[in-house]
């Protein structure tokens, strides 16, 4: 499974021969929607695993007890 961010680059970008990313161009395309499309679709792809990982009861009394809002907060969001 690919990340948002890993689809999004495979599907709007591509290599050329010195292993640089060169974007392919497609008029009337807005990639700053389709990079926010991307990031948001990351964003829940964090959450749930990180809810999915709390789902298995882990015996430890200093683990952090976070929602999944939090934690992704916590941990990724740079707009704080």
């Amino acid at each position: 499974m690919k990340t948002a961010m890993q689809k999004f680059i495979e599907d709007n970008f591509y290599l050329n021969e010195e292993n640089e990313y060169l974007i392919k161009f497609e008029e009337n395309t807005d990639y700053w929607a389709d990079i926010k499309i991307a990031l948001n679709r990351e964003k829940e792809q964090i959450q749930k695993a990180f809810s999915d990982g709390q789902e298995t009861p882990i015996n430890h009394p200093t683990l952090p007890h976070y929602s999944r809002e939090e934690y992704y907060n916590d941990n990724y969001n740079q707009n704080k």
